[in-house]
């Protein structure tokens, strides 16, 4: 028997799985009675052909960063019990400290050579302060922070009547609207950290596209060690933040389906620049230094990319 022969024995439990056609058993001896130097070409196609089987689908990357958000939250609601007010304090304090960092990185993209060049030099500073100062009157306006607040009020109410469906009695008042505003805080503030920022955008129009997950599962890892230090804190309105990642970032990633390459760079570094300054806010007030009305700035986020194209077209 040839070391061919002995080769191709050796191969053929593959023909289980592999198309027939990348087994055909004259195909490696047609090919050296051909040219000898296609044999190389020839296992470099089939390694081709099988590596490229995509097992992926479009929001296989908002499925892994939802669940990484809800293990991350159960296993700081499991441990957050168990710790004393006093460290969860210091955690509170650690997230605020780590927002600010985040929101730093976000914030320098409106140095991003792509925007200075679209709008010109000095102006993407002024987009972006347009953009807050437009978005934050739209949305006091609209009322979105109170509306946003009453939305989690009502979702800490019917997690409330699920725990207490056996009648054991109501809870004191001040404790009630202690778990309330903890509940509020909790959802709004993961809610806020996971879906704003650079990674949310570009991993989600990248999955979309079809050019990979990558950034949203470094994304994923992060926010599930994020969510277990806001839920030893905040509880279980940190667990519903992963409704509000799955409903964001599904979203994005259908646009990058169906419309394909959505924005610009430009466009993209302006919405992470004022995103940035958002996030901001958020460290604000996880460090107790000022409430800023960060859901009344949301409109800020779709405001950046419309305020960026008019200054490109006016230019």
């Amino acid at each position: 028997m040839s070391s061919l022969e002995r080769a191709c024995r050796c191969l053929a439990p593959a023909r289980r799985w592999a198309p027939a056609a990348l087994w055909d058993p004259t195909l490696v001896p047609r090919l050296i009675r051909w040219n000898p130097g296609s044999v190389g070409n020839a296992l470099h196609l089939t390694a081709h052909r099988v590596g490229a089987v995509n097992v992926g689908f479009p929001g296989l990357g908002t499925v892994i960063n939802v669940a990484t958000v809800v293990i991350g939250a159960l296993l700081g609601m499991w441990v957050g019990h168990r710790i004393p007010e006093r460290t969860r304090s210091v955690v509170t304090d650690c997230l605020g400290l780590t927002t600010l960092l985040v929101a730093g990185l976000s914030a320098v993209s409106v140095t991003d050579s792509a925007l200075r060049e679209a709008v010109g030099p000095g102006v993407p500073v002024l987009v972006v302060l347009g953009s807050l100062l437009i978005g934050s009157i739209t949305g006091s306006v609209l009322r979105i922070e109170e509306r946003l607040a009453g939305l989690a009020g009502v979702l800490h109410e019917w997690t409330e009547r699920r725990r207490t469906r056996d009648g054991s009695g109501a809870a004191d008042s001040e404790e009630t609207y202690a778990a309330r505003a903890r509940f509020i805080e909790g959802w709004l503030s993961a809610s806020l950290l996971f879906c704003v920022g650079p990674l949310t955008i570009l991993g989600s129009l990248s999955d979309g596209l079809g050019r990979g997950i990558d950034q949203l599962t470094l994304k994923a890892v992060l926010d599930g060690f994020a969510a277990l230090a806001f839920a030893s804190s905040f509880g279980v309105g940190v667990l519903l933040s992963a409704v509000s990642v799955g409903v964001v970032q599904g979203s994005l990633t259908a646009l990058g389906v169906v419309l394909g390459s959505l924005l610009p760079d430009a466009h993209i570094a302006a919405l992470t620049a004022t995103g940035g300054l958002l996030l901001v806010g958020i460290g604000f007030r996880l460090l107790r230094i000022r409430e800023v009305p960060v859901g009344d700035m949301l409109p800020a986020l779709l405001v950046a990319p419309l305020l960026t194209q008019l200054v490109v077209v006016l230019r």
